[in-house]
C-alpha cells in the first residue's frame, strides 16, 4: 500500500534508515516475514477463538484485529515519528488488506 502517497516517502527521507543506493533487500524480507508470522497468528487465533468459520465472522475478526493492534501503533509512530498522516493511512490499509486477505483464504480452506 506504499504505492500510494510513495512522494510521501520522499518528503522525510532523514527517517528511513536505507540511503538512497543502500541496497534495502535485507529490511524488505524480514518485514516480508512479519506479515507471514502476523497472518499465521491471526489465523490461529480464529481457529482457537471458535469453530465458526463464516465469511461475515471472519471478515469481522480481520477488521477488529486490524483496528486493536496494526493501526494503534501506526498511528503512534505518526504521531511521535516525523511520517506524513497519509502515510499512516495506506499502511492501515495495508494491514487491513492483508487480514481480509488472510480471512478470506483461511475461511476457504478451513470450511
Amino acid at each position: 500500500m506504499g504505492v500510494l502517497f510513495h512522494k510521501k516517502y520522499l518528503a522525510t527521507p532523514e527517517i528511513w534508515r536505507i540511503k538512497p543506493g543502500q541496497s534495502d533487500t535485507r529490511s524488505i524480507v524480514l518485514s516480508s516475514l512479519l506479515g507471514v508470522l502476523s497472518c499465521a497468528v491471526f489465523l490461529y487465533l480464529c481457529v482457537w477463538v471458535g469453530p465458526s468459520f463464516a465469511y461475515s465472522a471472519m471478515l469481522r475478526m480481520a477488521f477488529l484485529v486490524c483496528v486493536a493492534g496494526a493501526v494503534p501503533i501506526i498511528f503512534s509512530n505518526i504521531v511521535w515519528i516525523k511520517m506524513h498522516p497519509l502515510l499512516g493511512v495506506s499502511h492501515s490499509l495495508g494491514w487491513l488488506a492483508r487480514f481480509v486477505v488472510t480471512a478470506l483464504i483461511g475461511t476457504w480452506l478451513l470450511r
